[in-house]
Formats: C-alpha cells, sequence, structure tokens
C-alpha cells in the first residue's frame, strides 16, 4: 500500500508519499480499499499541529474515506469482505489502504457513489446536528449560512432547505453566490461587496435571521451577531478564516439571543443512538434527492498537495475529494 505520512506536523510540505506494509485488521478492525477521500478544514490543521485531536507519530491524514472492505477481524460481524463503506475515523484516509475501527463504518447503499460518500459525513452530520439539533429549527425560519459556498455551508443550505426554511447564503464572491442559488438558496449576499447588516436587513424586513450557521468566524460574525432576529440562534461551527470573535454580550442580552456551540464529533461519541437516527435521516433525504455534495473537482491521490493548496486558496466551492 501506499499513503501520505506525517511524520512532523510542520504543515503540508512535510507530508511523504511513501509504500508501507499492508496492516492486517486486529479485533473490531476493517482493513479499506480506499476509493475516494475528501479534504476538510480539520485535515489542514491536524498536519500543522493545530487541531484539537493529536494523534501519535506517524499517521497518514485524511479524516473521510470511502472504498470496499478488503478483511474484518475478529467479532466485527456487521460488515463483510467485499462491501463498500465509508468511515470518518480522523486519521488513515490519505492512502490506497487503511485499517478502520469497525463501529465507525456506514455501509452504503446500492447507488451511493464513493466520491459522494466520501464527501458526505462530516459536513453533512455537522450540519444537521447544527441546525436540526442544537439550533432547533423550524420550517418557515429564515437561515443565514457563512461561508455558504464551502463544504459545510453549502451541506447547511440543503438541510435548511429539506426542513423548511428560508436561506440567505452569504459568500465571497459572485460565483460562490450562483452556486448557492443553484442548490436552493433564496437569497444571496456577496459580502466582497454588500454591507452585510444593511442587505440581511433589507432581505429580512429589519427582522433579521433566526438562525445564524457560522463555519467562518472572524470579522462577520459580529455584524451578523447584531442583525439576528428576537430569540436568534447563533451557531458556533468553526473559524476557518483563522481569527475567533469576540462578542460583547451585551449583544446577546438585547436580542434575547442564544450563542450555541456545535460540536458534532464529541455528539457522536456522547450519543451514538441520537447520531446513528441522524445518520440515518441524511442516508433516506439522499436517496430522496433532497442532499448531494458539491464535489468542486476530484484529483488522484498522489496529488494531495495540490489539493491542499486549493483548499488554502479559499477558491473551493463544495469538497475536493481525492481518488486512487
Amino acid at each position: 500500500m501506499h499513503a501520505w505520512l506525517c511524520e512532523n506536523p510542520i504543515g503540508v510540505d512535510a507530508l511523504t508519499w511513501k509504500e508501507l506494509p499492508t496492516p492486517q485488521p486486529g479485533a473490531g478492525e476493517v482493513l479499506i480499499q480506499i476509493q475516494a477521500a475528501s479534504l476538510n478544514f480539520p485535515d489542514l490543521l491536524i498536519v500543522q499541529n493545530k487541531y484539537q485531536m493529536k494523534p501519535p507519530l506517524p499517521f497518514v491524514p485524511g479524516s473521510e474515506y470511502a472504498g470496499v472492505v478488503q478483511a474484518v477481524g475478529e467479532g466485527v460481524t456487521h460488515l463483510k469482505v467485499g462491501q463498500s463503506v465509508a468511515c470518518l475515523s480522523g486519521t488513515g484516509g490519505f492512502g490506497t489502504h487503511t485499517l478502520a475501527p469497525a463501529k465507525l463504518c456506514i455501509p452504503l447503499p446500492a447507488g451511493f457513489p464513493a466520491v459522494d460518500a466520501a464527501a458526505f459525513i462530516m459536513t453533512y452530520a455537522t450540519s444537521h446536528h447544527a441546525l436540526i439539533d442544537r439550533g432547533q429549527l423550524k420550517a418557515g425560519e429564515t437561515v443565514l449560512v457563512l461561508g455558504a459556498a464551502g463544504g459545510v455551508g453549502t451541506a447547511a443550505i440543503q438541510i435548511a432547505k429539506a426542513a423548511g426554511a428560508r436561506v440567505i447564503a452569504a459568500a465571497s464572491n459572485a460565483e460562490k453566490c450562483a452556486l448557492c442559488t443553484r442548490i436552493g438558496a433564496d437569497a444571496t449576499i456577496n459580502y466582497s461587496q454588500d454591507n452585510l447588516r444593511d442587505a440581511l436587513k433589507a432581505l429580512t424586513d429589519g427582522k433579521g435571521p433566526d438562525v445564524i450557521y457560522d463555519p467562518v468566524g472572524g470579522e462577520f460574525a459580529e455584524p451578523a451577531f447584531r442583525s439576528i432576529a428576537w430569540r436568534g440562534r447563533y451557531l458556533v461551527v468553526g473559524f476557518a478564516a483563522g481569527p475567533i470573535p469576540a462578542l460583547p454580550w451585551n449583544l446577546a442580552l438585547l436580542k434575547g439571543a442564544s450563542l450555541v456551540g456545535v460540536f458534532w464529533g464529541d455528539y457522536a461519541r456522547r450519543e451514538p443512538q441520537a447520531n446513528a437516527a441522524m445518520m440515518q435521516e441524511l442516508a433516506q433525504w439522499y436517496g430522496q434527492g433532497k442532499i448531494k455534495p458539491v464535489i468542486h473537482h476530484t484529483l488522484p491521490m498522489a496529488q494531495l498537495k495540490q489539493a491542499y493548496e486549493e483548499m488554502g486558496s479559499r477558491g473551493v466551492m463544495g469538497k475536493l475529494v481525492m481518488v486512487n
């Protein structure tokens, strides 16, 4: 097998494409031949030693992937050799093969392509947990999605529409706004040109959005929060822009608003039954055509460094997927 090995987490340039022995699964594990693996923001942080999870060195990055089971370890009864699965295990995806905990593997129904499956779990689970569970989104409410053309942003647009909400998508250029419209956004804000607060006021008749989905942080967090509706819910999903904003607490008081943390990974660990039910609903929605990952494009696995460079340029719309 071959894999991208991180032996020193000082950045993408330190990754090396190496031939490694193909491992055999232990108890509770499966060996997966990887067909596709998507690039997520944590995959960048983890090779820079900036992510909350710090795996022992050396490790193979790549948190989310899909492929075919090649071998099963002792005690694995719900998966079999030849079965197509998707997995989000945190590491291991950027290679030709990996060992994965069987309990983290999701069997794929017929007709679920590996490229879509590799770009599905993290973004859709995060967005569903954020909007439906933490945000308690109701049909007829208005959602503002910041960073709306990215992986989690495009998933959030689709999930909010599936829940019956009105969606305002904010993105950094006209091309990204056009993508958001194509996948269901009711209105868009180009925040490289438009004043965010003025645009939200106009689009909501002065009421403001009921729910704000923010995977970006940075400079737009405060103006967005200042625009929130009475009893609004501000979902803190991540900080892709880099800076972590510091909000004046009186804003929450004046709007009767809630600042709500979203940590899907720990939700899945702490509440596995609820998470499993959520994933089942998402799989049903995919089968019904309500949601579908937006794929920016695919690249050969050997071109991982190019994919990292593209992601860092902020030009990616949806997800980048590496394929074998």
